[in-house]
């Protein structure tokens, strides 16, 4: 059908097909670090905002340490917030750098802190105005949410933000359909809009202060741009661009198809291998949810495919799509390509369907790469494309240890490990695969000294 050189990518033409496609972007570290410098700074000015509001006589009044302390959680908890956006609005520099999984570490470390700080603003706020007022909180918790509407829809928004941040807790999470915490976590969005007008209405800081409400509000607003640039506005672009359609549903092993699309100017797609898109099936039951699948090899044009497993809802559907079906996406994303790669060679675990994610990043490593594939899998007929990617690894002088057996009878650790890859001091580690296996992995290397910095890896949440 015209896909036929995925599965054996030879030589000669192996090499002209990658010859053609545009080279991805490279990672620039020094941007992300420019990024974490301004994050910082833009701290330290908010902090020194809510400091310098208030003068020494204010402080002293009733309640009015209470009040500043509130003011100083509210400023920065919103600028948190702010960061918080930021940080999945998947800016590609940024994005190039941390990767999908780096972002949403760094996401899930900072989401407690705004909504804690903000929940700490609206006690103290309340504490130093009944102290003020020397009247009980419960009347001024009335006073504050009748006579004040700016803060009755504020407190809505806090409360929208509770909310998701208790289902975010993983005892919970992990108990909840992803489409369904997917649904509420973009409730966040309109908890941040509610709470926005409140802070410029009755913040000291901005309260006669009509610069600091523009530098606020600008900041906010190209937030918001960023968000609807990077997150709406580019992926429409590029599916509509690319016009991308299911061609082919190809069953490769138990529960395991590959779904081969194909599009238009896929010569101009630029990706790296290991990365993935966020594919939207524009079916009436799949419509309206995007789920994130890796590419288990670089485009042919004018085919891409990728290969998914059947773990959920959604990925079971997958297997059931119709040949015509339009598809929208959004990506390239991920940090697991040869651009992150520091020493001279590489190698490269997979267990189960993270062979996808290694498979793409095989086929665009150069042609001695010579690196060291181990594949792990429970049965034989678990190991899907495995014959893929003995062709790539022959192709670029490596070597392949099919690993097959229970946990027990294929054992990956500190022992094992440096037997099967003697020279492992000399090489990166890419590792890809189920939570648990990407974990384990990561240990072995860590007891074995493998700096940080030398091991890579993107875990599937089944």
């Amino acid at each position: 059908m015209g896909y036929e050189s995925v599965v054996a990518p030879r030589s000669r033409q192996g090499r002209k097909r990658q010859q053609a496609l545009p080279e991805s972007s490279r990672p620039r570290p020094a941007l992300a670090r420019a990024g974490l410098v301004l994050a910082g700074a833009g701290l330290g000015a908010v902090t020194a905002l809510a400091i310098t509001a208030e003068t020494g006589s204010e402080l002293r009044a009733p309640g009015g340490a209470a009040t500043f302390l509130g003011s100083l959680t509210g400023l920065v908890g919103m600028y948190l917030a702010l960061l918080m956006v930021l940080l999945v609005s998947r800016i590609p520099a940024i994005e190039r750098v941390l990767g999908q999984d780096g972002l949403l570490r760094w996401h899930r470390r900072l989401a407690p802190w705004p909504i804690s700080l903000l929940v700490a603003h609206a006690l103290f706020i309340t504490v130093g105005y009944a102290q003020a007022a020397r009247s009980g909180l419960g009347h001024q918790v009335a006073v504050l949410l009748t006579r004040y509407p700016d803060v009755l829809i504020a407190t809505v928004g806090l409360g929208i933000m509770c909310f998701i941040g208790i289902i975010s807790i993983h005892a919970i999470r992990r108990r909840l359909r992803r489409e369904t915490w997917w649904l509420v976590h973009l409730w966040m969005y309109l908890a941040l809009a509610l709470s926005f007008a409140h802070v410029l209405a009755l913040g000291p800081s901005f309260v006669g202060h009509p610069l600091t409400q523009i530098v606020w509000s600008v900041a906010w607003a190209g937030t918001a741009g960023l968000v609807l640039c990077y997150r709406f506005g580019l992926p429409v672009a590029r599916s509509l661009r690319h016009r991308l359609v299911v061609n082919e549903v190809r069953p490769e092993g138990p529960g395991v198809v590959s779904v081969i699309c194909s599009g238009r100017r896929l010569d101009k797609l630029a990706i790296a291998g290991g990365q993935f898109f966020f594919w939207r099936f524009l079916t009436r039951s799949m419509w309206w949810q995007a789920h994130p699948y890796t590419l288990s090899a670089l485009p042919q044009p004018p085919y891409v495919r990728l290969t998914v497993k059947a773990v959920g809802d959604h990925s079971a559907a997958v297997a059931r799509l119709r040949p015509g079906t339009r598809i929208a996406i959004e990506g390239p994303y991920g940090a697991f390509t040869k651009y992150a790669q520091q020493r001279p060679q590489a190698l490269l675990v997979a267990a189960g369907i993270g062979v996808t994610a290694l498979r793409s990043l095989l086929e665009d490593m150069p042609r001695k790469a010579a690196p060291v594939v181990l594949l792990r899998a429970t049965r034989p007929e678990d190991l899907v494309l495995h014959k893929e990617v003995a062709e790539l690894v022959r192709y670029r002088g490596g070597r392949l240890h099919e690993l097959v057996g229970t946990r027990e009878q294929a054992v990956l650790d500190e022992r094992t490990l440096p037997r099967l890859v003697p020279d492992l001091h000399r090489r990166d580690i890419y590792v890809c695969g189920p939570e648990e296996f990407v974990t384990s992995i990561v240990e072995v290397a860590a007891r074995l000294g493998m700096p940080d910095e030398a091991v890579h890896h993107e875990a599937y949440a089944l």
